[in-house]
């Protein structure tokens, strides 16, 4: 199954040039031999960062959304609760790998608010902002995504 994926930087201070975790995000997910339909930059807001999400589930059709930022303790911090207000359920084990993965690296991994949910058939995962953090934390979860996205597609475990 070839994977279609939107990624999300939530930035006030990157711009796409600026943006080397997206950049690094893309990277590895063409190295999967998956695609990336969409790559943009969003300010740190709430409802820009919800509708980019809507977006990328409901026009562009990606099966994986990443976001990538805005999931730790700043106060403009707020993709995790925009996915929330987009997304029909959590998928909690997906962010505990990534914490319990980062863990292993640094202790302030404890610090991420990062969720996974889904929306219908989508599956949204948010990263850190950092290359660095947003590597790290796509390598303790990307044995995985092949499956869920067969699971999303509703073809079972054979897969």
């Amino acid at each position: 199954m070839t994977l279609k994926f939107a990624i999300i930087t939530c930035s006030d201070t990157r711009s796409m040039k600026e943006d080397t975790a997206g950049a690094a995000l893309e990277e590895l997910i063409k190295k999967e031999g998956w695609e990336v339909a969409s790559h943009i930059v969003v300010q740190d807001d709430r409802v820009l960062i919800a509708g980019s999400i809507l977006e990328a589930c409901d026009e562009i059709g990606a099966d994986i959304v990443l976001t990538c930022g805005g999931s730790g303790l700043s106060p403009r911090d707020v993709t995790p609760e925009a996915t929330r207000d987009v997304c029909d359920r959590e998928v909690p084990g997906i962010a505990e790998a990534m914490r319990y993965h980062s863990l292993q690296i640094t202790p302030y991994a404890m610090l991420s608010r990062a969720i996974a949910a889904q929306r219908g058939n989508t599956l949204v995962i948010n990263l850190p902002g950092s290359e660095k953090a947003a590597r790290e934390n796509w390598e303790g979860i990307v044995s995985a995504l092949g499956h869920a996205g067969h699971m999303m597609a509703g073809e079972g475990h054979d897969k």
